[in-house]
């Protein structure tokens, strides 16, 4: 049998409105672009997939399922600027054939950086789920697919989670199928779900590329790829982000009419069924346990931290971001940290990214800022005021704005070596 996973990605950072090193104001979030851009996206994405994913889960009488990790900084900006998507993802949780997943509230890289304030984001969002959707998560997906042992140590002893999400990288698999559910290596109970990447970027990527050998993607070849699967796995696991529909791929690249006949398609064949990620842990046994001490990702062609971490002025702003932690603890300053916590959002860091080839193409594209060293400055001088609300004693303006072109030069430096 193949068993076919969806999980999607609902993601949006809170963005920064543009700080000026003369700024000295508390206000660091954009309102303005932010409202626009959610607004935007649910029309092109969030308001007619949700209604499709609903059509077609009474169409098939629930044998259509997904899965969802949506983003604590995504679900406040909907409750301000889109309230209509989030009773569609309330019609969805009353369907039972959704699963909410749980994730960082802030879509953070905290596990990195900070174990006590990971777990409280853990938890934070977890009780969003139960409180918006009456739903507890029993699976974990890290930011970005961010992933190793300790991880998953981490998770299992939370007692809460039955599962983790993971990239099915050929460098971990090695002569192994993502097509089969897994053990993180000394866990006990939690199953670990890897992603089919190929065909998961089939559709998130390759759809609408008219130079791909495989275009035009229907729904019977997909199909026909998916069977390939019987035998030679259980399940395949396809994780996207949501933006796939109508945001990355546009309308009127067929992606919609994709989506609405590739259930039928798949369930044509008789061994074939939908899953959510928690059904896929309960229904398989692990068939081994896969090693991974080292931390990767879904990103990039590397699968690796370099998408947020690559480059001095990454590394600089988020070691900065953190060391503030212990004071903005002791301020008991409720605002002081939802704004802390914001700004831990990945997209910050990666919006600093350098890396060029392939991959730069996509950190161009997703990037609102002019460079990433504008990106980078901004940050930084939101972080500087941040430190004055702390009480910290700055260094005067001349010294600070040298630290940050030191910080810029050596980034260009690694990026033309």
């Amino acid at each position: 049998m193949a068993s076919v996973v969806f999980y999607f990605q609902v993601h949006q950072p809170v963005r920064l409105r543009h700080y000026t090193v003369f700024d000295k104001s508390n206000r660091y979030f954009d309102d303005h672009k932010n409202a626009s851009i959610c607004r935007k996206v649910a029309n092109k994405c969030y308001l007619p997939a949700n209604r499709l994913i609903l059509d077609l889960i009474r169409k098939y009488d629930g044998r259509f399922k997904v899965a969802y990790s949506v983003t604590g900084t995504l679900l406040e900006q909907l409750e301000h600027f889109s309230p209509e998507v989030l009773s569609t993802f309330h019609a969805l949780a009353q369907t039972g054939c959704v699963e909410f997943l749980a994730e960082t509230y802030y879509h953070s890289l905290s596990f990195i950086y900070s174990r006590d304030e990971f777990v409280q984001q853990v938890e934070k969002h977890c009780r969003t789920m139960e409180k918006l959707f009456n739903y507890k998560p029993k699976v974990f997906r890290n930011t970005e697919l961010i992933f190793n042992n300790e991880l998953a140590h981490q998770i299992e002893s939370m007692g809460r989670f039955n599962a983790i999400l993971c990239e099915g990288a050929d460098h971990i698999l090695g002569y192994r199928s993502p097509n089969y559910v897994y053990k993180p290596k000394g866990c006990e109970k939690l199953k670990l779900l890897m992603k089919n990447y190929a065909l998961s970027d089939d559709i998130a990527f390759r759809f609408s590329n008219r130079g791909w050998a495989e275009w035009p993607l229907t729904s019977e070849k997909f199909a026909h790829w998916v069977n390939q699967v019987n035998g030679n796995g259980y399940v395949v696991n396809l994780f996207m982000d949501y933006e796939t529909f109508g945001e990355h791929q546009w309308a009127d690249t067929g992606i919609f009419d994709f989506m609405r006949h590739l259930p039928e398609q798949i369930l044509n064949h008789p061994d074939n069924s939908f899953m959510t990620p928690s059904e896929a842990a309960a229904n398989f046994d692990a068939v081994g346990e896969i090693d991974i001490p080292h931390l990767i990702s879904w990103a990039d062609t590397e699968r690796d931290l370099s998408a947020w971490l690559g480059n001095a002025m990454q590394s600089n702003a988020i070691h900065e971001l953190y060391r503030l932690e212990k004071k903005i603890r002791s301020m008991d300053d409720k605002k002081l940290m939802d704004d802390w916590r914001k700004l831990q959002t990945s997209d910050h860091f990666y919006y600093m990214c350098t890396k060029y080839f392939a991959d730069g193409d996509v950190h161009k594209y997703f990037n609102p800022y002019d460079s990433p060293y504008d990106s980078y400055i901004n940050f930084m001088n939101v972080l500087n005021n941040m430190h004055i609300r702390c009480g910290d004693k700055v260094d005067v303006e001349g010294e600070r704005i040298e630290g940050l072109k030191s910080k810029v030069k050596a980034t260009k430096s690694e990026t033309l070596c």
